[in-house]
């Protein structure tokens, strides 16, 4: 009886149940490389700087190294699935530590959730076009949040070996279509007009970097999963720059490869004449490639959405866990599955909020991507810019304070993490000046969608100081590493 209790009650995840591999592609499908290229870069093209968008990622990619300098030195010795929120507890104290965990669930819970609403429309329309079945798009989403709930309640590698197959579907049909298009030779040949000072700033190059941003939001859940990987010390901060170069190669690499296509001096016009943007992708695919791959790309389009999904749902999952597990929420959200030994009930409860959330949306007969989608992944990637400019300033902090850093060198914990961490408050300022552009929504609609932010922060300062009073103890260990 005693050994059952202890088995109900355990507060530890499934260790060493993550290698390198399995991590970088949680990371990766959580980007959701197709669903960047054909939904959000045509987008980014058209409001942004057009042709000079390949630069902007570049740009974003050095930012990104740049964060993850310190980012990475501090998992050394911070291994928490708490990821964000613990670093802020650690570097900056537990009260901060609370805003960041509020923060973090606000974040990483709209990002999921949204995303049913693209997923719900391009499932919807996919079966419609290519099978005649009518199905409404909120069928669709809860059916995959019936599965995604499946396997987030699951043990963790399941998760990883499904993400593993769609992640490599993705990035194979539009690494097919770049060879097709760099064989013909596009438009008028390869070109390294994006790179040049006339393309960088042309258009709206502000406008342009909040989408390059957005695109790699994922990367940086490499330290939730932290708990789990094998030898963490060496695979978080491996797996961390890998996934950033790897998405970034990618994203630059097949930006330009699309520039090339319709030519950079008629890229914007061709987009802008589309009736839907995304369909970018597809229009490059029938010109260069055949309608074979434009089929394939449809249907990993839908399955990186998926993958998305579940990446996201098993990130808020964690952020329960580790919060609920340090006193922050109730304690019961702290314990894992007596065999999976997966956060179970903050995977549940990821999965009730979604339900709830979604049929909200239903209900009001919302646009599911204008609005459910468009209106909380938006939300969602203020959250993370203002998270990382957070973790930024708190390595700074933590290697000030701690003794632990004499062996690390002052670029990787004091001048990077500053320069990143300036950068990511400047972008974050400049994506809440332009919000209503992101998201398409009226002002007062963006200005409520903004508040959400320092609402859910000042939640968490409440939360930890409630935490403080009761249990002083408990409190002075927020986001103590667990490994």
């Amino acid at each position: 009886m005693t050994v059952a209790t202890e088995a109900q009650e355990s507060t530890e995840l499934r260790r060493e149940a993550l290698g390198l591999g399995f991590i970088i592609f949680f990371v990766i499908s959580a980007a959701g490389p197709l669903v960047a290229i054909a939904g959000g870069v045509p987008i980014g093209i058209m409001l942004g700087n057009g042709a000079g968008t390949p630069a902007l990622i570049v740009a974003t990619v050095v930012i990104l190294l740049a964060f993850s300098a310190g980012y990475t030195s501090m998992a050394r010795y911070v291994t928490n699935a708490g990821g964000f929120y613990a670093f802020a507890a650690r570097g900056l104290g537990g009260n901060v530590g609370g805003a960041a965990a509020l923060l973090a669930l606000l974040g990483y819970n709209t990002m999921q959730i949204g995303l049913y609403g693209m997923f719900g429309t391009v499932a919807s329309g996919f079966l419609a076009q290519h099978l005649g079945i009518g199905v409404p798009w909120w069928i669709c989403a809860f059916a995959a949040m019936a599965s995604i709930a499946v396997f987030g309640y699951r043990q963790i590698d399941l998760s990883a070996k499904v993400l593993s197959i769609l992640v490599i579907g993705e990035y194979l049909v539009v690494l097919v279509l770049d060879v097709a298009i760099l064989k013909v030779g596009g438009q008028a040949g390869p070109t390294l007009v994006p790179f040049t000072q006339h393309a960088i700033f042309s258009g709206t190059p502000a406008i342009g970097l909040l989408f390059c941003f957005a695109m790699f939001i994922g990367f940086e859940a490499t330290t939730i999963y932290s708990e789990e990987a094998k030898n963490p010390h060496r695979t978080i901060p491996l797996a961390t720059y890998l996934s950033v170069l790897l998405i970034g190669g990618f994203y630059a690499f097949s930006v330009w490869c699309m520039v090339v296509g319709a030519g950079a001096e008629s890229i914007v016009k061709i987009i802008s004449a589309l009736q839907d943007p995304t369909t970018f992708l597809y229009s490059l695919s029938d010109r260069y490639a055949n309608k074979s791959l434009t089929l394939a790309m449809s249907v990993l389009f839908i399955t990186s959405v998926y993958a998305g999904l579940l990446a996201f749902h098993n990130s808020a999952a964690r952020y329960f866990f580790a919060s609920g597990r340090e006193g922050l929420l109730s304690k019961a959200l702290g314990r894992t599955h007596p065999i999976h030994q997966s956060p179970h009930n903050g995977s549940l409860l990821q999965s009730a909020l979604a339900a709830i959330v979604v049929l909200g949306f239903v209900v009001a007969k919302s646009d599911p991507v204008l609005t459910l989608f468009s209106w909380l992944t938006n939300v969602a990637t203020l959250c993370v810019i203002a998270l990382m400019a957070l973790t930024s300033f708190a390595v700074i902090r933590y290697f000030k304070r701690a003794n632990v850093g004499a062996s690390e060198s002052a670029l990787r914990v004091f001048i990077l993490p500053l320069l990143s961490g300036v950068a990511l408050t400047a972008v974050l300022l400049l994506a809440v000046a332009n919000f209503s552009v992101l998201t398409g929504a009226s002002q007062s609609v963006s200005y409520a969608l903004t508040a959400s932010l320092p609402i859910a922060a000042i939640a968490g300062l409440l939360l930890a100081g409630r935490l403080r009073t009761r249990n002083p103890v408990l409190f002075s260990q927020l986001g103590d590493s667990k490994v």
